[in-house]
């Protein structure tokens, strides 16, 4: 009798203990807000969204949507999303890869320009590493760059004649390339293997310190200095930090930049940490492309 009445005791304890389980769990009202909001701006709730911890949900639609989404913001939806591609493709994650992507295109960007911007992750990642490594001595790296601004300022006010091509073909040439186009040679230029210096420099000038690309030179920069943010890469935060403003970037443009790093690494780490199904987060994002056209076919968009 006494084992009946435990038993007994113990169930309705266990099926107590169930329905404040089950009641703590429910939807908070915040989170059902939101859900309705996220449905009327993007027209459905994509599964990969209903995948983000309740409580920081209403926390993260409204970065994305007045951050990422928002057409007034002081940076452009392309720049905006070449900035995610290139953060992506660094950490990496497939799934922020294919919607940054995506979404890219939606905003107008070009094949050519998808490209430069995972170059440009690519190179700054590439440079984080080296000068990271080498250990190189901060301030004196820090002096190389006001001193790269300040001859960058001075070439553009001279009408004097360019600097005679050098053909780079070694670790010599390259060094003497260097010092033809900057005014001097930078210690970490000075301090890469020579071996291997004549490639490393030819893409950081092809790409980088190219005017002639399909991003700009504040582009560019913005998604340098993005990636560099969430390496993160101290030197390389001061280098494209100095660049971005050589090139036009306003404080606001450089603070979303980084913005825009730091959600997309976020979104990547719910996404991945999560192990969302990668088929149906690539329809999702379809979808969401097609119901974004759809939309702008029915009345006119705000042109930036």
């Amino acid at each position: 009798m006494n084992r009946n009445r435990f038993l007994t005791k113990l169930f309705l304890t266990l099926i107590a203990l169930l329905g404040l389980s089950t009641s703590a769990f429910a939807e908070t009202p915040a989170a059902a807000k939101t859900r309705a909001d996220i449905q009327a701006t993007l027209g459905f709730v994509p599964d990969f969204v209903q995948k983000i911890p309740e409580p920081m949900l209403p926390g993260t639609w409204d970065e994305l949507k007045m951050l990422q989404l928002n057409p007034k913001t002081a940076l452009d939806g392309r720049t905006k999303e070449l900035i995610g591609l290139g953060v992506s493709a660094q950490i990496p994650c497939r799934y922020c890869i294919v919607a940054h992507t995506e979404f890219a295109k939606l905003n107008g960007a070009r094949e050519a320009e998808i490209a430069e911007a995972v170059g440009m992750a690519a190179v700054t990642r590439h440079w984080s590493t080296f000068l990271n490594g080498a250990q190189l001595d901060e301030a004196r790296f820090r002096a190389d760059v006001m001193k790269l601004i300040e001859n960058a300022k001075r070439a553009a006010a001279s009408k004097g004649p360019a600097p005679a091509s050098v053909d780079v073909v070694d670790g010599a040439s390259a060094l003497r390339e260097a010092n033809a186009l900057l005014g001097f040679v930078p210690e970490f230029i000075q301090k890469f293997p020579s071996v291997g210096r004549a490639g490393a420099w030819k893409q950081l000038r092809d790409l980088q310190l190219n005017p002639k690309t399909a991003l700009s030179g504040k582009q560019k920069e913005l998604i340098g200095l993005a990636v560099s943010a969430q390496i993160p890469c101290r030197y390389c935060i001061v280098a494209h930090t100095e660049f971005a403003k050589l090139n036009g970037a306003t404080a606001a443009e450089i603070d979303e930049a980084i913005a825009m790093a730091s959600l997309t690494r976020s979104m990547s780490t719910v996404l991945n940490g999560m192990q969302v199904d990668e088929a149906r987060f690539r329809r999702d994002i379809d979808r969401l492309v097609r119901n974004a056209k759809a939309a702008s076919s029915k009345g006119p968009v705000a042109q930036r």
